[in-house]
């Protein structure tokens, strides 16, 4: 290989990396800025306003926040394991040897509720975990490898849904259950 398109293709490489490094900052930064914004309004909710008022999902504020921190553990774990995983998370029945599995909690976010019991959790101790998940979030965000980010799952529907993806649409779904529970409010 010619000695200049070599360094042409690593230079380009290379842009694109910090391209990506400075694009995901944004949305660390987005993460943060919702997380400064509505953990203190959250601390400053009284038991009634977290655990009375329901949506048309039959949800509470409480039951909210629960669910946000459901979605940070389960993007968590396949932001992580899809880094890793021989080729691509999948959680449809019957997939062939090797490949990662993820169980599809879509259908059974108030099963995740209800077990877990949210509505009778400490209102303090549920927004820390809260806060201090997505933070983590944010660090695994920022670590992580930039050449896995077209690795993919297939979701409960069937569709493929990159790292890169899942990470881009991590805040979109944050901004979607704080919208409900300013709703409630």
């Amino acid at each position: 290989m010619n000695y200049k398109l070599l360094r042409r293709f690593t230079l380009i490489r290379s842009l694109v990396i910090y391209l990506i490094i400075m694009d995901y900052q944004e949305i660390i930064d987005g993460i943060n800025e919702v997380m400064n914004r509505e953990i203190p309004m959250l601390l400053s909710l009284t038991e009634e306003q977290v655990s009375v008022r329901r949506n048309s999902q039959n949800r509470t504020v409480k039951m909210l926040v629960g669910h946000l921190i459901d979605s940070a553990s389960n993007n968590h774990q396949r932001m992580v394991r899809l880094q890793y995983a021989p080729r691509c998370g999948h959680s449809m029945p019957n997939t062939e040897m090797g490949m990662l599995v993820f169980p599809d909690y879509t259908q059974d976010n108030d099963l995740w509720i209800e077990l877990q019991d949210y509505q009778h959790e400490d209102w303090h101790q549920l927004v820390m975990l809260l806060k201090l998940y997505n933070q983590h979030i944010c660090h695994v965000i920022r670590s992580v490898d930039k050449t896995k980010l077209n690795n993919y799952w297939i979701d409960y529907e069937g569709c493929r849904v990159t790292l890169d993806a899942m990470i881009r649409g991590y805040i979109n779904h944050l901004n979607l259950h704080f919208g409900q529970i300013h709703e409630l409010l």
